[in-house]
């Protein structure tokens, strides 16, 4: 069956398809299309606090094409999840309202613990060796979700407001870093060997910049180079020499410094980069709730 995902996140929206299929209790999971669009959410509401009415035109047009791409892709089910921008823009109510209305799109706005539940869940459906110890990282516009993982057991998750955007735009309280950096010491306490687990467009960026291979991993030392290339060069140089897209060019120097001192946090020397992210975890948790609910019909018949 076809799923959609739609992630309305604080730097960019995106419409992910997926065609799931279930065979002797494995998942089977194929992508279909992904479409993203940076309309940067976050830049008014961490500076304003809300969304202008420009910027809600926008996102309902966003949703209006997203509709029409989900019809003709003949999507049986789908789900708009909302994250760290319209978590704390003033007027997020009528925002869901509006698009709800012109562009027959109902809007969740996921919590932070939320976001970072369906974000966790993709780490089941990754072929990991499921004895490691490992920290879960993915940066966003708004936010970063983080989960610790010892022996193949999930200790604890919790989401933190510092993100690209946000640092940008110069609104992450300095007390927020002590604040994380507790957290994961008290959660990795006593683990050895911890492989960091990186989700996110900047941190996929870095692995193609690197010329990393499917299954290789980037080292803490490789995003320590990355970073002070990126900081040496202007926005134009970043976008002509690397060919990054503008709207990359920017959140992908705050992404690194996120992941290079959380990963020094956890003393994590290495981390893997599966190409995952919000939206395939919202995918898995649809196909597990609409099979679950397929099982239990049958079994009372």
């Amino acid at each position: 069956m076809k799923i959609a995902a739609i992630d309305i996140g604080s730097n960019a929206i995106r419409l992910l398809i997926e065609e799931v299929r279930a065979q002797d209790n494995k998942y089977y999971v194929e992508k279909v299309s992904l479409t993203r669009v940076p309309l940067r959410l976050g830049d008014e509401v961490f500076t304003k606090g809300k969304l202008s009415k420009d910027k809600i035109n926008q996102l309902v047009k966003t949703m209006k094409a997203f509709w029409y791409l989900m019809d003709v892709h003949s999507v049986e089910i789908f789900r708009a999840c909302a994250t760290s921008a319209m978590r704390e823009a003033s007027n997020r109510k009528q925002v869901v309202q509006k698009v709800e209305q012109e562009a027959n799109v109902k809007i969740e706005i996921l919590s932070g613990d939320e976001e970072a539940a369906l974000i966790f869940e993709n780490y089941f459906n990754q072929s990991l060796p499921k004895m490691g110890n490992y920290l879960y990282i993915d940066v966003g516009g708004g936010s970063t979700e983080l989960t610790i993982i010892k022996q193949g057991i999930k200790i604890k998750s919790k989401s933190f407001e510092v993100g690209t955007v946000r640092m940008l735009a110069g609104s992450v309280d300095r007390s927020i870093w002590a604040k994380i950096k507790r957290w994961v010491e008290s959660g990795i306490e006593g683990s050895t060997d911890v492989v960091s687990i990186g989700t996110g467009g900047n941190i996929n960026t870095l692995f193609k910049l690197q010329g990393k291979k499917t299954n290789e991993m980037l080292s803490a030392n490789e995003i320590d180079l990355w970073l002070e290339r990126l900081q040496e060069r202007s926005m134009e140089q970043r976008i002509f020499e690397f060919k990054l897209k503008p709207d990359r060019a920017d959140v992908i120097v705050p992404a690194c410094i996120i992941y290079q001192r959380i990963m020094a946090y956890g003393d994590s020397k290495k981390i893997m980069v599966p190409k995952i992210g919000l939206g395939d975890g919202i995918i898995l948790d649809i196909f597990q709730r609409w099979e679950s609910k397929r099982t239990l019909k049958h079994k009372v018949k």
